[in-house]
């Protein structure tokens, strides 16, 4: 549990770069990796309410934060608003930077069931989960959602952030997509500017942020106060220090070197092996090779290699291969592996 006090309005305020919410990527190991490289909030992955008020196992290792873990805000999501406001309640006891509540998640096993985006069917039925969950928790709570759930005659967002503002909720963040387009087509920033104006709360813009420039250029072109990023995040972790030096005019990052990408894909593997067990860490890490290795000569033949080996040892002794063959400095060599 986290112990440090979150200043919820001054954080807010200085135009924070936030790592997404992600089922099976945002947990406790990419966390810390992402705060590393620069991440200013980070948020866990998607906690069922109804698996958290019945103690299931997985749920609640979802919200244990460590102390090093802050900020970190808990988000959970579900159907039924009295289990949404009773797993706050439990959220809250965890100690996270803040609660927030899911209704953007597109994807059909949870937005069919009213969970997630499922919620911008009843616009109504959203405002009053959000002031039943307000109720019951001291933390600000917060809103993650999309500008709504179809075609341009059902984009309800505007209408819907300012009733969720009058209910208490302290911030907003929209995904600049409609529920029913998934990652299809382009996020439409405008919709989050629209949404600013008629609100005094933070709003975050989210979509299609996959370069510092693209940052800056939606906080200048939307007025929000501040980016969230998702998907790059999972594949170049290094944006979020990009960002926080774009956006605090620090100059252009330098791109990440050969050998901080492997020390990278090494690092994250071992501590998810430790953490979450070793064929979870094979299988889950798989998908990271491509970003974490982009640039690397003959990339493509090292992750088929390792994307081959079943084990964590013969992952390991790949990726120690493949940095032997692409650097000749035998001091970096032995520092990446101490």
């Amino acid at each position: 549990m986290t112990e440090s006090v979150f200043d919820f309005d001054r954080v807010f305020a200085s135009r924070p770069a936030i790592l997404a919410p992600m089922e099976d990527v945002s947990d406790a190991v990419f966390r810390r990796l992402c705060r590393a490289h620069g991440a200013d909030v980070c948020v866990t992955e998607f906690v069922r309410a109804e698996n958290l008020v019945t103690d299931r196992p997985l749920e609640r290792k979802k919200i244990q934060l460590e102390q090093h873990d802050a900020p970190t805000a808990i988000q959970i999501y579900g159907a039924d608003p009295a289990m949404l406001a009773e797993a706050a309640e439990i959220a809250e006891r965890a100690g996270p930077a803040y609660i927030d509540i899911n209704c953007g998640c597109w994807v059909p096993r949870i937005a069919r069931k009213g969970s997630g985006a499922g919620w911008l069917r009843d616009p109504a039925a959203m405002v009053a989960m959000a002031k039943m969950v307000v109720s019951r928790v001291a933390l600000p709570v917060t809103v993650k959602t999309r500008i709504g759930w179809g075609d341009e005659s059902e984009m309800p967002i505007v209408d819907i952030a300012r009733r969720l503002q009058d209910v208490g909720v302290r911030a907003i963040t929209l995904h600049c997509r409609a529920a029913t387009m998934g990652y299809r087509g382009g996020a439409d920033w405008s919709w989050a500017s629209a949404v600013r104006e008629v609100v005094s709360i933070p709003v975050i813009v989210n979509g299609d942020i996959r370069t510092a420039d693209d940052a800056k250029r939606a906080l200048d072109t939307t007025g929000c106060a501040g980016v969230m990023i998702g998907r790059r995040a999972m594949e170049h972790p290094w944006i979020f220090g990009e960002v926080r030096a774009r956006l605090d005019q620090h100059g252009p990052r330098r791109p990440p070197t050969v050998q901080e990408r492997f020390a990278l894909a090494r690092a994250h593997l071992v501590a998810m092996a430790n953490d979450r067990g070793e064929w979870h860490a094979i299988n889950a890490m798989r998908r990271a090779y491509k970003g974490y290795l982009h640039d690397v000569v003959d990339a493509k033949n090292l992750i088929d290699e390792i994307n081959r080996t079943p084990s964590l040892a013969g992952t390991l002794e790949a990726l120690d291969r493949g940095l032997d063959e692409r650097t000749d400095n035998t001091a970096v060599r032995a520092a990446l592996r101490a």
